[in-house]
């Protein structure tokens, strides 16, 4: 994310915390006081966010020094002190829980990316994620999924085609869908459609279309769609992906498994800040 970007986003979640400062520390901790804390994982994951959490404490206090001793991407057990904080009290605590928040969430995300894609590997397939993230973190959540070992999926609605179900009704179909949108577009962009059976798989590469997903198809039907497509389109499995199923659909031998999973409803990993 750019840092122009960044320091927006840390300066709104900031105001949000403490519009009018910190009631608690400000009136309860002096001005000089100095601390040192610790960043400690308190459950298994994949770490992610700490150039994030150190910007935070920074652009509240250029002055505090904050030491990773991970990096984004590092796998941690419970206990493991991810990082130390020294300098002004004040400043560790009023930037603690956005600093945690951020980490927590984005930790969980680079995780729940490990354990897909550990699941996938020795398929050609790439686990990647989808548009159903956090408005306005969207940066972040796809940064964290690359971090976990996933890739990242269209950014938004002007980075690629992608005619859906409600798309293909209101065009009257995908032939005409396809064909009305290829004229419009640049050579450059590639078109995506969404299909729900075997019927409009082939009615999509009559059409020459570049990506087919496959929505909600059972994996009996996605073997079947590989072996039809004879590899003319790009192929995408999308729609009821677990964590427990998608190993199966790998080895369906598509090209992409989308799941929305791994950032719509992901567990934050426990994570906290102890002043010592």
């Amino acid at each position: 994310m750019n840092i122009l970007n960044l320091d927006r986003l840390i300066e709104m979640t900031l105001i949000e915390d403490m519009n009018n400062g910190d009631i608690t520390t400000d009136n309860l901790i002096d001005a000089s006081s100095v601390s040192e804390a610790e960043i400690m994982a308190k459950e298994d994951g994949v770490i992610c966010g700490l150039e994030l959490a150190e910007r935070i404490f920074t652009f509240l206090d250029g002055a505090v020094k904050f030491n990773r001793l991970r990096k984004d991407g590092d796998s941690v057990k419970k206990g493991d002190i991810i990082a130390k904080i020294q300098g002004s009290t004040r400043t560790i605590l009023t930037g603690e829980r956005t600093a945690l928040n951020f980490m927590q969430r984005l930790s969980g995300i680079a995780t729940m990316a490990s354990r897909y894609s550990e699941r996938a590997k020795g398929y050609k397939a790439r686990v990647v994620d989808t548009r159903k993230t956090t408005p306005g973190l969207r940066a972040l959540e796809k940064y964290a999924v690359k971090t976990g070992g996933a890739y990242n999926h269209r950014f938004n609605l002007s980075d690629a085609v992608m005619i859906k179900d409600n798309h293909i009704k209101a065009a009257g179909g995908i032939k005409e869908a396809v064909e009305q949108i290829r004229v419009k577009i640049p050579h450059t962009v590639k078109i995506e459609v969404e299909v729900e059976d075997l019927e409009g798989l082939q009615e999509a590469l009559d059409v020459n279309t570049d990506i087919i997903m496959l929505d909600n198809m059972s994996d009996e039907e996605m073997k079947e769609a590989v072996e039809i497509n004879n590899g003319k389109a790009i192929l995408e499995a999308s729609g009821n992906i677990t964590l427990e199923r998608v190993e199966s659909v790998a080895q369906t031998g598509v090209d992409v498994i989308s799941v929305g999973a791994l950032t719509h409803s992901v567990k934050a990993l426990d994570i906290s800040l102890n002043i010592l």
